[in-house]
């Protein structure tokens, strides 16, 4: 079962009471909450997600509710939990359905050191992932969602799951975050795409948060191969350009957007060294998409002919 199989009343009234379990990757959350954006936000955004059964295990379990006493109806927030804890400061109650993603983002950066979490966009093609880390503003999130919506698998726009024991990248499927005038520019660039109501004055600016495509839950649980390490920069009105950049550089690099690093001590240093051999590592400016994309495709046919 998936959640687009459940009537959206339905879903309102399981998660107002137990919640609903959805599988995305390799973890399962149970969510609950009584706030109708957020229902409406995982009625959209997780339609193709595995919809798990009430005694399935699940490894968080998070609300997003408003708080008790008068802030229900005065100036009204919503709060977000994991497991009884609240990580956060209340929000306005408008941005209930970005708090659970920034919390669930929480939630994998925080709490599952199985894995070295990276923050950084994947998209995979013909097995061979790319990685694109890089700080809030570089236009990361732009740059992945184009690509998954013009052939690139989507396996996050977060978080690079690594998996120690093989090396490979675990997907991690669920909306992509955009904000302020890219959301504009994917709505241009991919009509097809399903997207929430923006959310205006947020920590963030205007946030808007877009459905994965369908192939990317099809794959759910394919793995891939890393293969390319490029940090974007948008640059107005520069043309599309990848630069060689130092293995040692991107190393560096890389540690600064490693949330758990510091768990893994020497073995930490270990995976990302070996991450960043098996990739060739480059630095890429842009402005205008479809020539981003044009240098992306090169980049794999280029990696299919020599293997």
């Amino acid at each position: 079962m998936i959640v687009s199989d459940v009537p959206f009343e339905d879903l309102r009234q399981r998660m107002r009471t137990g919640g609903v379990s959805i599988r995305t990757g390799p973890v399962a959350a149970r969510i609950r909450s009584s706030v109708t954006a957020v229902v409406k936000g995982v009625h959209l955004h997780y339609a193709q997600h595995p919809l798990l059964g009430d005694d399935a295990f699940t490894d968080f379990h998070v609300r997003v509710d408003p708080p008790l006493g008068v802030r229900r109806w005065f100036e009204p927030q919503v709060l977000f939990s994991v497991d009884g804890e609240r990580p956060f400061t209340p929000l306005p109650s408008d941005q209930g359905f970005p708090m659970l993603e920034w919390g669930l983002n929480f939630c994998m950066s925080a709490l599952c050191d199985q894995y070295l979490t990276i923050h950084a966009a994947v998209l995979e093609r013909d097995g061979l992932a790319v990685l694109l880390p890089a700080p809030s503003g570089s236009g990361k999130s732009t740059l992945c969602a184009a690509l998954a919506f013009r052939g690139w698998r989507l396996l996050s726009d977060e978080l690079a799951l690594l998996q120690p024991e093989s090396g490979l990248l675990l997907p991690l499927p669920r909306p992509i975050s955009l904000k302020n005038q890219s959301i504009d520019v994917i709505r241009a660039y991919a009509p097809q795409a399903a997207f929430s109501p923006p959310v205006t004055d947020t920590i963030k600016g205007t946030v808007c948060h877009v459905r994965p495509p369908a192939d990317t839950l099809a794959k759910a649980d394919e793995r891939a191969k890393p293969r390319w390490l490029i940090l974007p920069n948008y640059v107005a009105g520069s043309p599309a350009r990848l630069t060689p950049l130092p293995k040692a550089s991107a190393f560096m690099a890389l540690i600064g957007q490693t949330f758990n690093y510091n768990v893994y001590g020497r073995e930490g240093f270990r995976l990302l060294a070996d991450l960043v051999d098996a990739c060739d590592t480059y630095g890429f400016t842009y402005s205008q998409l479809d020539e981003a994309m044009a240098v992306f495709d090169e980049l794999s046919r280029t990696a299919a002919v020599h293997g």
